[in-house]
């Protein structure tokens, strides 16, 4: 398992997947733990950490329960007891903060032993471990975060200087203003800053950061500058050259390639770059690494991804001769050799007329026979069989040659190492500190260029965000977005980015011609497919999450090979077996779609492709198959969700309807309550009450699915309450067998409805499932009636039923309900444990709303044990998931089990807030949420009662 906890408390397994943790305290409990990984912590210390101040009464039991809790989210061996405390047995390397600790350790070794260049690449990767606060599910191990606070600055600082060592003056300016500006009494940074100002040729900018450094200091403490800002000053004002060349680079020992010892090294067409390099540390580190394992890598990537900037940077890098050969302005391929000897400045002779001629592709393998040369292809994919076949000949003759390529498509040449160039990684929507990110420190250096006040903060970080991620990350169209605010604000740019073609077209004058704008990076890629690629690469764009091989070969009528030739031309990536589109290359290919008439065509073959996916699927959602389909229906929701709103809006309104009735079960299970109930209701908006012929069913389940959300209109709410007037008493659905256990949960069972049910000779007939939901739903009628035994008898029976189907759903159905009973009866143990059982069903299933109920289910009986806490901690849970999936049902109940809680601790005044909060969140026209409605209303009035 791996620990992060550099940022928001996260386990992974060994396959990478997360781990569920549950509440804050037992990500708390396992922050603390981590930190000290293999190492006793002491009880007294764990209790601080997870409760302050003030510890509950009981607080030993607390703790134990904490543990409990974080054993079964891990397994019991992964926490230890001891006398003295609790043990995290784990590896501490396999914590994100010790690893931090071992490379910021190394690369300050490595730094104070005159390695530079080691030194950064290790700092940078420590840092780069870094999600966010440290500790931050902790908020009571202050001491800790601010330890692990320090030990970052410093890190920060040593990679600084690791790099102002490597001569990157111009490249730390931006980033050592942002440091010393939130550290203003650090002197060091300043130090810092002073050198790279000093080392970019801004020698009075230098002393002005001197005397602003010591204005600081003695406002705020009242001393004068220390020995090393004060000789860093003096230092500046000698012209020291102590403090370094500009764009001094030092050569790594050792690296293949090195040109004849003692001779200078050759470096062609690099040119001095103006602008930083921004977080690529990982894959630069790559690039050298297999530069020194192979003779040929390839960069590939989508257009605008930063595959130049990459190799030139690793070029720059690399110890011995160097050539950039750009081939962008070659347009044919017998020009690609000539183009090489005009890199390397090999002319033709000035007197051959005598001589014979010599093909350009024999002259470069004569040249470069003997000599040691990393050789840059930059741009290639236009001219990639040429290249291919200059790289291999050049190889194969000329041993001591390294070639780096980069293309949009691999050369496809034996032995070559091919390395995709990803977009930069992006903050979360959430994220609390987009700097962290590469993307967002990318926007932030090029405005920051052009703007020069412009800086990221809590007002302008969600637009920053925002910006970013509609850019997926490419370097290019950020840098093209950064620089629309020399003439527009922020908020204008983020607004303006659903038209991102028009908006970015002011790129550097000097960029080759299709990098100048957003739309020309795209148009390069495009004009390079061939027919059938065009049209796949148009049609593809109907898909929103991506597509399978198969759905593209059925819905776009071209064979996965286009496909699959797409993808090595980097136009689509492949991520866990779908192909999907970066959004900027989508919106241009959705142009295309639009232009070539196909637009309607497509999309309905998109959407029948889901109506049959989900009419395959539903059955399969209710046997021992479900995990496999819920996974499989996971992988296609986006999709799923824009065939139906494709089909509201502009296709069949019978379509839309099978697709929602079909889909119904799937977002029922997965807790899609709030985005499936706005589908269903903007396509009731369309059919109003005209019933297609044949599809009462699909319509009365397009009304349910609208009004699982809650807060339904009169209108909607009035047709809910005529569906079981227009039914006959025994009805039972003949298609959608869901429909048996929706339409009774919002309407109720008919009216002088008979117990038992399954007198009627009709139960026999039923298919399985609907068979054993019937004997539940018999059992949950004796249940209100009294009848326990019968009840509980039933309930075993369905139990049974859909064990046999392997249907966990209806299992935790039926667990539920046999809780219940036990509640009723007192048995709060049986209670607990079925609620218990329950959960652990909902959280294989993934089911949110199920596992907020079973939360609800299971702190009403610890509730009724005297554990007021854990009570109070599942519904707060429940009410955490309850939010996030808009489950209204759901959340009145946590909130109505937290309002229970304050009254118990004769907390009046919170019991009132939670209560109200509880009686608001409820639907008021299900028939499934009248006992709560009535459970709310009772701890309001012994609220009255006792006069508050």
């Amino acid at each position: 398992m791996r620990f992060d906890i550099l940022g928001p408390t996260e386990v992974r397994d060994d396959s990478g997947a997360p781990v569920a943790l549950g509440g804050p305290r037992v990500r708390a409990l396992l922050a603390l733990l981590a930190l000290e990984a293999g190492r006793i912590v002491g009880s007294d210390r764990l209790v601080d950490v997870l409760y302050g101040t003030r510890p509950p009464d009981g607080v030993a039991n607390a703790l134990q329960s904490q543990v409990s809790r974080l054993r079964r989210a891990l397994g019991r061996d992964r926490v230890e007891f001891h006398p003295a405390g609790y043990r995290l047995v784990a590896d501490p390397l396999d914590v994100d903060a010790h690893r931090f600790e071992r490379l910021t350790a190394a690369g300050r070794q490595a730094l104070t032993g005159g390695d530079p260049r080691r030194a950064a690449a290790l700092l940078r990767e420590g840092l780069e471990l870094w999600r966010g606060v440290p500790l931050a599910d902790a908020p009571h191990a202050e001491a800790a975060a601010a330890r692990l606070e320090e030990l970052r600055l410093a890190a920060i600082e040593d990679r600084v200087q690791a790099e102002l060592e490597l001569g990157r003056h111009r490249e730390l300016v931006a980033e050592l203003s942002q440091l010393t500006a939130a550290h203003p009494l650090r002197e060091r940074p300043r130090a810092q800053l002073m050198r790279a100002l000093y080392g970019s040729g801004r020698q009075a900018e230098a002393l002005a950061a001197f005397d602003e450094g010591r204005r600081i200091l003695d406002e705020e403490l009242g001393i004068e500058p220390g020995a090393e800002l004060s000789a860093t000053r003096l230092a500046v004002l000698r012209s020291d050259p102590a403090l370094g060349v500009p764009g001094a680079s030092i050569p790594a020992p050792g690296v293949p390639g090195a040109g004849v010892p003692g001779a200078p090294a050759v470096r062609q067409g690099i040119r001095a770059q103006l602008t930083s390099f921004v977080g690529r540390a990982e894959e630069l580190r790559q690039v050298s690494a297999e530069l020194e394992a192979t003779r040929l890598v390839t960069l590939i990537g989508p257009g605008g991804a930063g595959k130049t900037r990459l190799a030139v940077e690793a070029a720059a890098r690399t110890g011995g001769d160097v050539c950039v050969v750009q081939l962008a302005p070659v347009t044919d391929g017998p020009d690609v050799p000539l183009a090489v000897l005009a890199a390397l400045d090999i002319r033709d002779r000035t007197n051959a007329r005598d001589l014979p001629v010599v093909e350009p592709m024999a002259r470069l393998a004569t040249a470069l026979a003997d000599r040691r040369l990393l050789l840059v292809l930059d741009n290639c994919e236009h001219l990639i069989e040429a290249t291919a076949a200059l790289a291999d000949t050049l190889l194969a003759a000329c041993p001591a040659l390294r070639v780096l390529a980069t293309s949009r498509e691999a050369l496809g040449i034996t032995g070559e190492c091919i390395l995709p160039v990803s977009p930069l990684a992006l903050p979360p929507p959430d994220a609390a500190d987009p700097l962290a990110y590469p993307a967002a420190r990318l926007f932030a250096d090029r405005a920051a260029a052009v703007r020069q006040a412009f800086e990221v903060t809590g007002e302008n970080a969600a637009q920053v965000i925002q910006i970013c991620r509609a850019l997926d990350g490419l370097p290019l169209a950020i840098e093209l977005a950064a620089a629309r605010l020399r003439t527009l604000s922020l908020p204008d740019v983020a607004a303006r980015l659903d038209d991102r073609f028009r908006l970015l077209t002011r790129g550097s004058r000097t960029a080759l011609p299709r990098h100048q704008t957003l739309r020309a990076v795209v148009a390069w890629s495009w004009d390079l497919l061939d027919d059938g690629e065009q049209a796949l690469a148009r049609r593809l764009t109907v898909f929103a999450g991506g597509a399978t091989a198969r759905a593209a070969e059925r819905v776009c009528g071209l064979p996965e090979d286009v496909l699959f030739s797409l993808a090595e031309k980097s136009l689509v990536e492949v991520v866990d077996g779908r192909y999907r589109m970066l959004r900027t290359i989508r919106a241009f290919c959705a142009e295309r779609l639009e232009e070539a008439g196909e637009a309607e065509a497509i999309h309905h073959a998109h959407a029948a492709y889901y109506l049959d996916l989900v009419s395959t699927a539903d059955p399969h959602l209710r046997g021992a198959e479900q995990l496999d389909w819920l996974a499989r229906l996971d992988e296609e929701s986006d999709d799923l969700a824009a065939a139906v709103r494709w089909a509201t809006e502009s296709g069949p309104s019978e379509l839309a309807l099978r697709l929602v009735a079909l889909a119904a079960y799937y977002w029922w299970m997965r807790g899609h309550r709030a985005a499936s109930a706005h589908l269903a209701a903007d396509l009731l908006t369309r059919v109003g009450d005209q019933v297609p012929a044949g599809l009462n069913e699909e319509h009365m389940m397009c009304l349910l699915v609208a009004a699982w959300a809650g807060n339904i209109g009169a209108e909607h709410s009035a047709r809910l309450h005529s569906l079981r007037d227009l039914l006959p008493k025994e009805y039972l659905p003949a298609r959608l067998e869901f429909l048996t256990m929706l339409l009774p949960m919002f309407t109720g069972p008919p009216p002088a409805f008979e117990v038992p049910y399954h007198q009627h000779e009709i139960i026999d007939r039923l298919p399985p499932w609907p068979r054993a939901l019937t004997h539940c739903g018999t059992a949950f009628l004796l249940q209100i009636e009294g009848r326990v035994e019968e009840a509980k008898a039933e309930f075993e029976q369905a139990l049974g039923a859909f064990r046999r189907l392997g249907e966990r759903w209806g299992c935790m159905l039926v667990l539920s309900g046999l809780g219940d009973l036990a509640f009723e009866q007192g048995d709060y143990a049986s209670s607990y444990a079925m609620a218990d059982e329950a959960l652990k069903l909902s959280r294989e299933l993934g089911a949110m709303a199920d596992i907020s109920e079973s939360l609800c289910r299971r702190a009403d009986a610890v509730a009724r044990t005297g554990d007021l806490a854990g009570a109070e901690e599942d519904y707060r849970l429940a009410v955490q998931l309850s939010r996030r999936i808009g489950s209204a049902d759901t959340l009145a109940r946590a909130y109505c089990g937290l309002g229970e809680v304050a009254l118990a601790r004769d907390d009046l005044g919170e019991a009132r807030r939670q209560l109200e909060r509880a009686l608001a969140e409820c639907p008021d026209q299900w028939y499934s949420t009248e006992e709560l409605t009535v459970r709310i209303k009772a701890g309001l009035t012994r609220l009255t009662v006792s006069g508050r």
